[in-house]
């Protein structure tokens, strides 16, 4: 297995390797290697088995990172939650993951349908008697992590990712943001995501670099810590939204940030006009691009003049990464012309958690994940992302499925059908706008929704805007015409 804390721990054992910001604790390469070795004998204590599920709603922290750490070395599978969600979406994620050991970092937190959560830091306490248990043989094949995202039915599906899936990944950001060993990330995206549990971590702490943890993004607060030259940070990745407010603030300076490598964005399109301002400044944004599914895909060289002559674009593919472009019949699509992105190589996900039928959509007998995105590639061999296939829209980073949303309200009384669609926004770059057919004695608006969602529904998943229409745009065989409700939509709110 790639058990890279190990390794470091050997050659390099006082190196730093974590910091927590908000605890105020660092760890050395050793001491992480042995926090580590304590939490898997902590599972094993508790009678945690290989295949088992480790389950853990909680703030970014480096516990959090060791336990991930800790589950691949003691053959358990980590299945961080997304605090945002409410106790119904939680049970069902729980429900379907099944976990040994539910743990959470609020000791408010109540029981969440049949599961009773155990407090993190106690667990942490806990392990401090037991030996640390030493790298063994893991398959690197089988699952290590279970990300779970909202399906286009409505219903969660979780990403697999086996620790060959994440080396892979960690080993392709890294090349396309120049990590070594001396980088130093700051890790506030949520590691729940992929950008924060894999991106940010693993490629800092595959080479022997650093991390430092913090438990969230607060503008100003980052801001002065991305300028902190104690500090020393290189890299920093978040969605293009933080990166606009980082600009936005009043103690914003340009010559405090040009000590980085990297500022790396993802999770949604970064305008190239916001791109520019940035290049203005003298400083890399690198946008890239990416799944749960599937890891770093593409990125852009941290070259100014690249960036410049190429700003819009995700970037050319990592190594280990093969790309093909298919028209609506499977044929490969010439350059400059635009059809569904498919992926294949040893970072892409080998399916999707206790769902066969999910998994079989995605991924073909020939071993190529079907994204869902349209895209292009030019004839430098950069690739852009112009569309999607799927409903699904981005909103501050966060995947929306309109399903998931309609799913809820079908069969509400008054309602006689709904569709959410995404519409462009200043601050998120996208945000959900619903549009609803009522009963003619109904009376239903905004704040009827929004309140009725509001219990069922995590707040970011719920919609800026409801529309009342005298009915969805349809085709001749009843087809649902999205597009087209989207272009009647956008400008109305």
């Amino acid at each position: 297995m790639f058990d890279v804390i190990g390794l470091h721990a050997r050659m390099a054992p006082d190196r730093l390797a974590a910091r927590d910001l908000t605890l105020d604790l660092r760890w050395s390469y050793r001491e992480l290697d042995a926090l580590v070795g304590r939490l898997a004998a902590e599972m094993q204590a508790r009678g945690a088995q290989p295949g088992d599920r480790i389950a853990v709603l909680a703030r970014n922290s480096v516990w959090l990172v060791a336990l991930h750490y800790a589950c691949a070395r003691a053959g358990t599978i980590f299945v961080p939650l997304n605090g945002r969600l409410v106790p119904s979406e939680l049970a069902a994620l729980l429900d379907r993951a099944e976990p040994v050991l539910f743990l959470t970092d609020d000791e408010n937190t109540p029981a969440i349908a049949a599961w009773q959560p155990a407090l993190l830091r106690d667990f942490v306490a806990a392990s401090e008697r037991q030996e640390p248990l030493r790298e063994g043989h893991v398959d690197p094949a089988s699952a290590s992590l279970i990300l779970f995202t909202s399906g286009t039915s409505g219903r969660p599906k979780g990403v697999v990712l086996t620790e060959l899936n994440l080396h892979h990944s960690a080993s392709n950001f890294a090349t396309l943001t120049r990590v070594s060993r001396d980088s130093i990330f700051l890790c506030e995206a949520p590691m729940f995501h992929i950008m924060g549990l894999v991106t940010n971590v693993r490629a800092a702490l595959m080479l022997g670099g650093a991390i430092l943890v913090s438990d969230g993004f607060e503008p100003g607060r980052t801001l002065a810590r991305l300028s902190d030259p104690a500090l020393g940070i290189t890299h920093y990745a978040g969605v293009p939204q933080m990166m606009e407010s980082l600009r936005g603030q009043p103690a914003f300076d340009a010559a405090g940030l040009r000590n980085m490598t990297a500022l790396v964005t993802g999770g949604a399109p970064h305008s190239p006009a916001d791109i520019d301002a940035w290049l203005q400044d003298g400083l890399p944004i690198v946008s890239g691009f990416g799944m749960s599914e599937t890891g770093t895909v593409f990125g852009m060289p941290a070259e100014l003049d690249i960036i410049r002559a190429k700003a819009g674009s995700a970037g050319v593919p990592t190594p280990w990464i093969e790309t093909v472009i298919v028209d609506g019949e499977g044929v490969a699509c010439a350059p400059g012309v635009a059809g569904e992105l498919k992926l294949r190589g040893p970072g892409i996900t080998p399916g999707y958690w206790r769902d066969p039928v999910e998994t079989a959509k995605a991924i073909d007998a020939a071993g190529w994940f079907s994204t869902g995105d349209i895209a292009i590639q030019d004839a430098d061999g950069f690739f852009w992302i112009v569309d999607r296939k799927k409903d699904m829209f981005i909103s501050g980073g966060e995947n929306i499925y309109p399903a998931e949303i309609e799913a809820h309200l079908a069969g509400y009384a008054g309602i006689l059908e709904c569709a959410l669609v995404g519409v462009p926004d200043a601050r998120w770059g996208e945000v959900g706008h619903l549009a609803i057919v009522v009963q003619d004695d109904a009376e239903i608006g905004h704040e009827v929704v929004i309140a009725f969602l509001a219990d069922r529904l995590a707040r970011y998943k719920l919609p800026k805007h409801v529309s009342l229409v005298d009915r969805l745009p349809r085709t001749a065989t009843g087809k649902l015409q999205k597009g087209l409700l989207r272009e009647s939509l956008v400008g109305t709110a």
